[in-house]
Parts: structure tokens; C-alpha cells; sequence
């Protein structure tokens, strides 16, 4: 039953996203499920209750879906259809609603099965992969690649992280680069060390070329 369940649900991310290239397309989610699944594993938590929380983690999200982000009403009616117990349902959409960073609002979630999915999903975007995503966004949304003569703003509530247009490379001070210190699970804080020295070394070596000094 539970390998119907996740078929079914690879199968719903998969058609809801289909039309998405702002970085939070299917891939995306499908990193994200793998990655806590593997930290699920590692840190002794629930599986299948991470499983699908992280297929499902953006599928009522703020940017995709604003109609439902606040009622998580698409993540609600495919676990309900698939006759998920509503004890499961509320601990995967407690799940979701505490994996978003919402600048010095973000929190840290109150369950393991919570920690491994929030770490998963940040650890997408450092590393190689979260600085293709970085650009993908900025590119899909206009904004500009570099503008020297505007920094970045720091130390945002999530109303002002929310309303920010900022450049995207603003956006590795903003929130890639504090990524890292924010993970929660042993793991996810071991994968971070290196994904951010990657991070960090291609900002240096952007600035530099920027500069005209490489």
C-alpha cells in the first residue's frame, strides 16, 4: 500500500508541476523526497510520513498556489482520497507548514519527521544544484543577475522576505549563505558543511570575475 501511495503521489507532483521552470518544478520536490528519505534513515524517523511530506511540500506553496497556501487544501484532498489515517494527515501538514524559510520568522520544526523534510529542502538550495535554482528563479521572475549599487537586505520577517524583488545575487546573502547554521538533523548539518563551501567559493569567485580581477 505504501508504494501505491507514493506512485500515486510522484505521479500528482509530477502533472501539477509540469508547466513550472522557476526552480521549484518536480526535480525539485523529487530531490527533496530522496534527500529526506535519506536523512529519514539516518536519523531514525518516520519514513513514509517524511516520504510524503516531502512530495507534497510544495503543492499548496505560497508562490505556486497563493488560493491554498493557507489551507494546504491540495495536500489535504490527494492524502484523504488515498485514504491516509487523519492522525498521518495531521502530522505531514503540520509538516509542511513549518518547512518554508520565511526570513527571522522561520522556525524549527517540532518533530523529527519535520526536521529531516526542512533540511532536505534547504539543503536543495546550496550547493551546485541551489545556485542553478537561484538563477532559474531570478531569470523566470525579471530580476537582475548582479546590481552593485544595491544591497542585499538583512535580518527580514517574513513579510518583508515575502515582498523582497531583490537581485539573485542578494538573495545568497538574504538566504543561501545562513542556510547552512540552520539545519537541525546531524546529517543534513554534515551535507551542508560542504554544499555551502561550494556556495561561498562560487560567490567569491563571481565577485571577483564582477570586478574584472579574474
Amino acid at each position: 500500500m505504501n508504494e501505491r501511495i507514493l506512485d500515486e503521489a510522484v505521479d500528482f507532483v509530477k502533472q501539477l508541476f509540469r508547466e513550472e521552470y522557476s526552480g521549484h518544478d518536480f526535480f525539485h520536490t523529487y530531490r527533496v523526497f530522496r534527500m529526506a528519505q535519506r536523512l529519514a534513515e539516518e536519523e531514525g524517523a518516520d519514513v513514509l510520513t517524511v516520504q510524503l511530506a516531502a512530495l507534497l511540500h510544495d503543492v499548496d506553496d505560497r508562490k505556486l498556489s497563493p488560493d491554498t497556501c493557507l489551507t494546504h487544501a491540495r495536500a489535504k484532498t490527494f492524502l484523504r482520497e488515498q485514504g491516509v489515517e487523519e492522525k498521518q494527515i495531521g502530522q505531514i501538514l503540520q509538516i509542511i507548514e513549518e518547512v518554508s524559510f520565511r526570513g527571522t520568522d522561520s522556525v524549527v520544526p517540532s518533530t523529527l519527521e519535520g526536521k529531516c523534510v526542512q533540511d532536505a529542502d534547504r539543503l536543495d538550495a546550496i550547493g551546485a544544484i541551489g545556485i542553478a535554482r537561484c538563477f532559474a528563479y531570478g531569470g523566470s521572475h525579471h530580476r537582475l543577475i548582479h546590481d552593485p549599487d544595491s544591497p542585499p537586505s538583512l535580518n527580514m520577517d517574513a513579510a518583508a522576505y515575502y515582498k523582497s524583488e531583490s537581485t539573485s545575487i542578494n538573495h545568497f546573502y538574504e538566504k543561501l549563505l545562513l542556510l547552512s547554521d540552520s539545519m537541525t538533523t546531524p546529517s543534513g548539518k554534515r551535507i551542508a558543511r560542504e554544499r555551502h563551501r561550494y556556495l561561498q567559493g562560487f560567490l567569491d569567485e563571481f565577485l571577483e570575475e564582477w570586478e574584472g580581477k579574474r
